[in-house]
């Protein structure tokens, strides 16, 4: 199944720099959830809105790739309008958008590759051409102030979409030039699968939100997103919580087997475990997994 023949010369991923919004009221905000790869999993994008709006959320932001790995990818755009998400574009987006033949995800694997076009190709072949085209309007990074604080939103990382920042791989120094170089406090991304953060100056920060779509790899069946608050003490602090969800993940196994998906995928949401795109992972993080 080729998702657009003759694609292959179509323009490669451009960096997030190309587009950005702003989210309004921004002086206003303290407390905004903030999601990961959704990868089609409409079942837990409904459990997260419902656990964030319980904590008091005042805005929901979404960081891309909202289709991918699981079934149905069609089912997470009414949830996203409906409950009035900011969404930029992923990686994955950007390809369904573009009609290109892969999903930009950069993986230099055979195997992760395989598994990737497996994915890339269900997920263009189950998204309506409307839901394509709106995907296209997505801005490539979104800015907003929490508290005093100013907050950069990207799916990889500033300068470029697909680019995997891993914790144990990353430098502090690193994240720390970013911050300054693209003028903000807070820095925000997912793309990795992986939540984790880290204060890289006095009033800087990293934040990998993780991903609603599958498990991060740690033997629990929840998924997980990130919940923003303005700290009170020392004034000018940003507080960070990752909160795992809960949701039906044998009804979006049993979804993924009737649409046929590998059954590698379906191992990943019933246990907990990656089973594919592992050899991406560093070797700390992939110590961390079964496999």
């Amino acid at each position: 199944m080729n998702p657009r023949p003759g694609a292959e010369g179509a323009p490669s991923l451009s960096p997030c720099l190309s587009l950005s919004l702003s989210l309004s009221p921004s002086p206003s905000l303290k407390r905004v959830a903030v999601f990961g790869g959704v990868y089609s999993n409409h079942l837990a994008l409904a459990a997260a809105l419902d656990d964030a709006r319980a904590r008091g959320a005042e805005a929901f932001v979404c960081l891309g790739d909202l289709g991918a790995f699981g079934p149905h990818p069609d089912r997470v755009f009414p949830l996203l309008r409906d409950a009035g998400v900011h969404v930029i574009r992923g990686n994955y987006d950007d390809s369904l958008a573009r009609g290109l033949d892969d999903c930009q995800c950069g993986y230099t694997d055979p195997r992760d590759n395989y598994f990737a076009s497996l994915s890339y190709r269900y997920t263009y072949a189950n998204t309506s051409a409307a839901n394509r085209e709106w995907l296209g309007t997505l801005p490539g990074e979104l800015r907003f102030t929490l508290g005093d604080l100013r907050v950069l939103c990207c799916h990889g990382s500033p300068r470029q979409m697909n680019e995997f920042l891993w914790e144990s791989a990353t430098p502090t120094h690193f994240l720390a030039r970013l911050a300054r170089d693209h003028a903000c406090d807070v820095i925000l991304g997912t793309h990795t699968g992986i939540h984790w953060q880290r204060r890289i100056a006095d009033r800087a920060w990293y934040v990998n939100v993780g991903a609603l779509g599958r498990p991060a790899n740690d033997g629990r069946t929840e998924v997980w997103y990130a919940l923003l608050s303005a700290a009170r003490e020392p004034e000018g602090a940003l507080e960070v919580e990752f909160v795992p969800v809960a949701y039906d993940q044998e009804a979006l196994a049993d979804e993924m087997r009737e649409e046929r998906l590998p059954q590698e995928f379906i191992e990943t949401i019933r246990t907990g475990w990656w089973t594919t795109c592992l050899e991406v992972l560093p070797a700390r993080e992939r110590a961390r997994g079964k496999w």
